[in-house]
């Protein structure tokens, strides 16, 4: 009799044992009873009556996701494959709906994926299609979320992770982005090069202006200078002329040239046959030309019935070269 007892007490405790279960957290158990729904066990311990209860299935109420890659055509006939990726989870309110009335809910939600892209896509041009996926994003959660609560499911974002054209097409739209932006470095280079050379040619003319009023500095420091040495010398050496200072200079610089040719070992300058006695002829050369252009000028004012009116010392020579013609 002890041992019927002993036996009956570890069978209950084997039945009850049995009869315990866990169900995790963000999950449920589907209890049935000789095949009937009995209740949906939550997270935590429960007990089901053992042999006649069973858990026929488990829930689980987490996010999950699933990627659909739909391919279609654009309006203007290109054919794209876009990839829509579907957020969803089951609704804890609702998963005696999820559990019985949906038998594969990704084969559901890829078939309303397809027929919601197919019908959005097509109207839509390429560019646009890349410009306005949020729009077709919306439309698929709007869609879905509308059908899937009547079997349980949420839905919480669709996403359009992915537009790939043929890969001819994206190599067409390389190349014209390509083209335009060369298009866009060769005016911006133009431009560049405008300005570089407008600046190069105001430096330029800068250099010219300070470089011409240099050389006019330069020329009136020269003239002043003879005018000084020449007002000296006359009055350190009496009875000298105007012209005999000129010579002077003249010869001066002369062998001053011929130091400067001399020092320099390699050099291209052609010497004329010459003589120091030239010195004096060429200045008397440019004193006959400028006399020359001067009676020239007379000569021209008496035709037009004008006297002219000579001053200094071209005037008086000019004068008297009149005088003796």
């Amino acid at each position: 009799m002890p041992y019927v007892i002993g036996f009956v007490i570890v069978a209950g405790l084997i039945l009850l044992f049995t009869g315990l279960f866990t169900v995790n957290q963000q999950t449920a158990a589907v209890v049935q009873r000789f095949g009937k729904f009995q209740r949906i066990a939550m997270p935590g311990l429960n007990f089901k009556v053992p042999i006649v209860d069973t858990i026929a299935g488990r829930i689980n109420f987490r996010v999950r996701q699933l990627d659909v890659e739909v391919e279609t055509k654009t309006e203007d006939n290109v054919f794209v494959k876009a990839v829509v990726a579907v957020q969803y989870y089951v609704l804890p309110d609702k998963a005696y709906d999820a559990f019985y009335k949906l038998a594969d809910p990704a084969t559901q939600i890829t078939a309303y994926v397809f027929d919601v892209v197919r019908a959005r896509v097509p109207q839509l041009k390429l560019d646009d299609v890349f410009e306005r996926k949020d729009e077709i994003a919306i439309a698929v959660k709007s869609e879905l979320t509308q059908v899937m609560d009547d079997f349980g499911y949420g839905i919480v974002k669709a996403l359009v992770t992915d537009i790939d054209p043929d890969h001819k097409v994206k190599e067409a739209m390389n190349e014209i982005n390509a083209a335009q932006r060369l298009r866009v470095a060769a005016n911006e280079k133009g431009e560049a090069e405008r300005i570089l050379r407008v600046k190069a040619a105001e430096a330029e003319a800068q250099s010219k202006a300070l470089q011409g009023k240099g050389i006019a500095d330069q020329r009136k420091a020269i003239v002043d200078g003879l005018r000084e040495s020449v007002n000296d010398f006359q009055h350190a050496v009496p009875g000298a002329t105007a012209q005999d200072v000129m010579n002077l200079v003249l010869m001066t610089q002369y062998f001053d040239t011929l130091k400067e040719v001399g020092a320099v070992s390699k050099t291209n300058t052609i010497l004329m046959p010459h003589s120091p006695g030239a010195l004096s002829d060429l200045s008397a050369q440019i004193r006959n030309a400028l006399m020359t252009a001067e009676l020239a000028v007379s000569g021209q004012h008496s035709e037009e019935g004008h006297t002219p009116r000579h001053s200094g010392p071209l005037g008086a020579h000019s004068q008297a070269a009149g005088g003796q013609s």
